[in-house]
This record gives structure tokens, C-alpha cells and sequence, in this order.
């Protein structure tokens, strides 16, 4: 009897012994996941490991009823990403429009709203008067690329449209092809040029240089594919709109309060 005792005692220790190892290799096979994004969120930040485009996909958002008109955005491009100087040069510009009561609207955009929108000269007649933000839609469908002949426009991995100027020969073919009026010829290096979400800072985990000077949040910067950003809520629920869904191009920049006088 006390054989049986021992070899039951034995076998139960065994058992035992084999749970506590299943059940340590299980919490390690569910914990690899987390920890290997872990590492690879630390590697990154610390410069270790290379960015991977395909684990992206950026967009933008704009709410309209938050823009003032201040131009911070425009201004804080230009120096960002050294666009010329001299008016008519933007990658982001912001319009203002003018309704009246009669039904004209009127659109202006001195300097591309960087020293601000002058007053009305009266405020008779006046229905409503907001501003809208503009810059390149990022479309997953592009036109530019499609009219490009020696593929210097092109779409990245992570969604965002970029020009090589190594490749491009200045042939304006992309220019006359973006429905959004988003590009233009640089003059110092006769190339086009345009907005590129700030591509240099986003794969630096850093926001466009608009986005982050803007003072009410009218504009935010982030993952289309992933429920953390910040993009997910906002067009979740809001009532968001692309500019031009016609053309079917399926621009990443997104309105909330889209007026439908804007073109």
C-alpha cells in the first residue's frame, strides 16, 4: 500500500510537473506577439531598426468649422520644407470663401492665407464666410502617376504620392493632371513639387510641420488602417467628405463640415 501511495504521489508530481510546463510554454507563445512589437516599437524609436512603409498607411484629416484662417499652416510649409518663397509657391494654401445671400460665392486666397484673410468690406449681403485648408490628396488612384513618362511621380508603400526629382524632366504633365490644382513647378530646380505629408517626419513618428503649428486642431495627421490614430474617431464620427469624388482618384484627405460650395 505504501508502493501505491509513492507511485501515486510520483505520478502526480509528474502531472503537475508537465502543467506547469504547458502551461508556462503557453503563456509564452501568447505573450511573443506583444513582446515582439514591443522590441520593434523600441528599436525604432531608438534608431535601430529600419521604418517599414508596409506596416503604414497615412492619411489626413480637416475639420472646417475649426479652421480660422490664420495661415500658420501654410507659413510653418514653407519652412519646413523650403518651398519658394514668392507668391503662387505652396504645397498647403487655405481659401477662404464668401457666401452671400444672393447666392455668389467668392474664393480668395491672398498669399495662400499666410499673413491671414483681410476683413470684408461689409458685412451686408454676407450669408456665411469659412475657411478650407488645401493641400495634395494623396489619391490611391493618382493621376499624376498614371501621366508621369518617366515614373518620377510615384506612390509609396504607406499610401503618400512623392516626386524623384532625380527622375523628373519639369514636362508639367503631372501639374496638368492634378484635379486639386496641388502642384507646381519649383523655379529653382524646374521640377514639380508638392506636399508630401511630410514624409521626412512621418517616418520619424513626428506630424506634417501644418499640423502641428495648427492652434484649434482643424487639421490631424495619421494611420487610416490602425483604430489607435487619431483619424479613426474623427471620421467615424463625423460626416466626412473627399473633395472631387467624382473623379474617383479616392483621395486620403479627408473634410468634416464640407461645405458644398467648395470645389
Amino acid at each position: 500500500m505504501e508502493e501505491g501511495k509513492q507511485h501515486r504521489a510520483e505520478s502526480g508530481e509528474k502531472i503537475s510537473e508537465e502543467r506547469r510546463t504547458f502551461l508556462h510554454t503557453c503563456l509564452l507563445a501568447a505573450s511573443l506577439p506583444l513582446l515582439a512589437l514591443w522590441a520593434k516599437v523600441v528599436a525604432w524609436a531608438s534608431g535601430e531598426a529600419p521604418y517599414e512603409p508596409r506596416e503604414h498607411y497615412y492619411g489626413m484629416g480637416v475639420d472646417v468649422d475649426r479652421c480660422i484662417g490664420c495661415g500658420r499652416c501654410a507659413e510653418a510649409c514653407k519652412r519646413e520644407n523650403d518651398v519658394p518663397r514668392e507668391p503662387f509657391y505652396f504645397r498647403t494654401w487655405v481659401e477662404r470663401y464668401v457666401v452671400s445671400s444672393d447666392g455668389e460665392t467668392k474664393v480668395d486666397s491672398p498669399d495662400g492665407g499666410i499673413a491671414g484673410f483681410p476683413a470684408t468690406v461689409s458685412e451686408k449681403g454676407i450669408l456665411r464666410t469659412f475657411f478650407v485648408p488645401k493641400l495634395c490628396n494623396h489619391c490611391a488612384k493618382p493621376p499624376c502617376v498614371q501621366v508621369c513618362p518617366v515614373g518620377a511621380t510615384f506612390s509609396t508603400e504607406d499610401g503618400v504620392v512623392l516626386v524623384d526629382k532625380e527622375y523628373c524632366i519639369g514636362c508639367r504633365y503631372c501639374i496638368q493632371a492634378c484635379p486639386y490644382g496641388a502642384r507646381f513647378l519649383d523655379p529653382r530646380t524646374r521640377t514639380a513639387d508638392k506636399c508630401t505629408f511630410c514624409y521626412h517626419r512621418a517616418v520619424r513618428g513626428l506630424l506634417p510641420a501644418c499640423v502641428e503649428v495648427c492652434p484649434t486642431g482643424a487639421r490631424m495627421f495619421g494611420e487610416l488602417r490602425q483604430r489607435s490614430s487619431p483619424l479613426v474617431p474623427f471620421m467615424r464620427l463625423s460626416k466626412v467628405q473627399v473633395l472631387k469624388p467624382h473623379l474617383n482618384t479616392e483621395p486620403k484627405v479627408y473634410y468634416a463640415n464640407l461645405d458644398r460650395e467648395v470645389r
